[in-house]
């Protein structure tokens, strides 16, 4: 009586180990034809952040009352990602950029103590460093800043407010937008 006929017992088929490592070979060349096919006819779309007008936000703030600090002008091939202003009894002007080098900048404005910014914003661990002076429209006497992941900072006091500049950008960028700053009056 043959198997087939219902004998109950399993069909025998050879089992090794070089079987199994043929299997696996033909699974893994499988998988890489189907990632390859589809990496083929795939497009990755690619990703630019949006460009805000931080001069509108800046007019808006200064029909307030306040003197916020912004680039005047803002230094060639960067722009400004995000803007935002928090009224209240202690308002605060934010302004995230973008290098032409693709680094990130942001500067902060708030009735605030320095330490507390530094440590929300740049990160915890940042330690000070020099005074340094960079000119500038806004003040010419700043703190240094840096925290163990390489980030910079530049701290100033104005008038009962701290004005932070941060960022992954080198130094020399970071100062280069220091120097572009003011508080002058725009037009609407």
């Amino acid at each position: 009586m043959s198997d087939a006929q219902g004998t109950g017992r399993p069909g025998r088929y050879v089992r090794s180990t070089g079987g199994l490592i043929g299997s696996m070979i033909v699974l893994v060349v499988v998988v890489l034809g189907a990632v390859i096919f589809r990496d083929a006819f795939r497009t990755t779309p690619s990703y630019r952040p949006d460009r805000v007008d931080y001069r509108s936000l800046i007019v808006s703030v200064q029909q307030q009352g306040l003197k916020p600090a912004y680039p005047a002008p803002l230094p060639k091939g960067w722009f400004v990602k995000d803007a935002a202003f928090a009224p209240g009894d202690r308002p605060a002007v934010d302004l995230e950029m973008t290098t032409d080098q693709g680094h990130f900048v942001g500067m902060h404005q708030e009735d605030a103590d320095v330490h507390t910014l530094v440590d929300d914003l740049v990160g915890t661990g940042t330690v000070p460093g020099d005074k340094v002076t960079i000119d500038s429209r806004v003040g010419s006497r700043w703190q240094e800043w840096t925290d163990p992941d390489g980030d910079h900072a530049y701290s100033i006091d104005r008038r009962h407010e701290t004005l932070l500049v941060y960022g992954s950008a080198p130094v020399a960028e970071i100062k280069r937008l220091i120097g572009t700053l003011s508080t002058a009056k725009l037009k609407p």
